[in-house]
């Protein structure tokens, strides 16, 4: 069952990663910090902002956008300019995309077989979480 995630907690998660992250999925990250999703026939579990406020929620937490994505760098294809929020359980990866210094609103779907890259959303309010 996921947290709430406080303002303080997401500012040092940015700071880590050197970019502020997208609105809509900071405020919904805020209101429930991980989750899940049913998109194009697949089943997404949203990786959790770290959350280091007490030692309960830091290890709910421990599965973090920022761990998992340097997980992901290990596949050898993954884009340096993605940031893995869900995985689908197969490898492949939901991703935000670094471009000009900050992160793009689109979601896209990084497939971990051959590195492409395609556009799921045009935000993460297209996405329903379950």
């Amino acid at each position: 069952m996921p947290f709430n995630l406080s303002e303080e907690q997401l500012a040092h998660a940015e700071k880590e990663i050197g970019l502020k992250l997208p609105h809509e999925y900071r405020e919904a990250m805020k209101l429930d910090n991980g989750g899940e999703a049913s998109i194009e026939e697949d089943d997404w579990e949203f990786y959790p902002i770290k959350d280091a406020s007490d030692r309960k929620r830091l290890s709910r937490t421990c599965n973090h956008i920022i761990s998992e994505t340097k997980s992901c760098g290990g596949f050898g294809n993954f884009p340096e300019n993605a940031l893995a929020i869900a995985s689908n359980g197969l490898g492949d990866q939901m991703v935000f995309i670094k471009e000009s210094g900050r992160f793009l609103d689109e979601i896209f779907l990084w497939l971990h077989e051959t590195g492409e890259l395609h556009k799921l959303a045009d935000s993460f309010s297209k996405i329903e979480k379950l």
